[in-house]
């Protein structure tokens, strides 16, 4: 792709973001979402390859319908009280409106279908941004209209994608899939707790953007797409691999790393809200994605293949994008030693 288009389309992804992040008026909001969605249709599809064009229309068409979801909630609300504030969002059926097309933005459960298969069709790179930036607009309007929204049904929807998140991953060899399905996973523990503790929410998906982005960087560095490919890199990168293998370890949730300090606050929070029986079955739901996070570590630094090519190890590199892995790791994996900072701040 050409260059100066790159830099467009990154500052209108910028744009976007901050457009609908900034914004207090529902069609300011609105035009945001629609400079994101157009922003990222050519990175998507940059490959021409069959299988890109297929996800950027996918893309497009869940995108546009989820769009007009959101300006009919939006208008609904103004109709019946007047109010095109965000935060003055209080009839039931555009609150009910609204909860949809925000699940169909981000790929919750039951509008989950769209993720996997345009993750799948786009690069290593783009699959970053729609997997962490692209989440982030509808992630504010969440935490914004979090006092209007049905705490039932958001909890419904939060165990169901903690559920399919983990049940779908399982069977999987593709690397992009794997992290569709571990995205809409952490989807549901964002969900679950945005009614009670939005600040919680927030603090999971910079958390979960800091760990997926290491994650993303890696695999694109290493250029591993399938659990085949992953089994033969460590005799090339071993240093790297050895990383990747401590941040999926992160993004497991594991105690000692950076990725247990949002579910340990979650859970935290919803016993304090009597809500111990949701708490123990998204705990539970979440070491269905324990399993393919190890199998991931697994073949990523356990399986060692057998070959007979002598090469040496590449210990030192000079690419600039591996001081941005090695900063990603490091945050990936050690921030919960300084997690009574961290909370205070969310």
């Amino acid at each position: 792709m050409n260059p100066q288009a790159k830099l467009i389309f990154t500052i209108s992804l910028l744009l976007g973001t901050a457009i609908t992040t900034s914004s207090n008026h529902w069609i300011m909001a609105w035009a945001g979402l629609e400079i994101n969605t157009l922003a990222i249709l050519p990175l998507i599809s940059k490959s021409h390859h069959p299988r890109a064009i297929e996800a950027a229309t996918k893309y497009f068409l869940v995108q546009a319908t989820a769009s007009t979801l959101l300006l009919f909630s939006s208008m609904t609300n103004a109709w019946y009280t007047g109010q095109w504030d965000i935060t003055q969002l209080t009839h039931p059926i555009s609150c009910l409106i609204l909860t949809s097309a925000i699940a169909m933005k981000l790929g919750l459960v039951p509008f989950h279908f769209w993720f996997p298969e345009v993750l799948q069709g786009a690069p290593l790179t783009t699959g970053l941004l729609l997997a962490t930036v692209m989440k982030f607009p509808p992630i504010t309007l969440f935490f914004l209209t979090s006092h209007s929204l049905n705490p039932t049904l958001l909890t419904c929807m939060a165990i169901l994608s903690a559920a399919l998140g983990g049940w779908m991953g399982l069977n999987q060899t593709q690397i992009r899939k794997i992290l569709a399905f571990s995205s809409i996973a952490h989807l549901g523990w964002m969900t679950i707790i945005i009614s009670f503790d939005p600040k919680l929410t927030l603090l999971n998906f910079y958390i979960y953007s800091l760990m997926t982005a290491a994650t993303f960087l890696a695999l694109n560095s290493i250029k591993a797409l399938k659990l085949t490919t992953l089994m033969t890199t460590w005799t090339k990168t071993p240093s790297l691999n050895a990383m990747l293998f401590l941040t999926l370890l992160s993004l497991a949730g594991l105690p000692p790393l950076t990725g247990f300090l949002p579910k340990w606050l979650i859970i935290q929070e919803l016993t304090k809200q009597s809500m111990a029986p949701a708490a123990t079955v998204i705990s539970l739901l979440s070491l269905l994605g324990l399993f393919f996070y190890l199998r991931l570590a697994y073949c990523t630094t356990i399986t060692l293949p057998p070959h007979t090519t002598n090469h040496m190890k590449q210990w030192h590199t000079n690419k600039p994008t591996h001081i941005t892995i090695a900063i990603l790791t490091t945050l990936s994996t050690m921030l919960l030693p300084i997690s009574p900072l961290i909370h205070p701040l969310s």
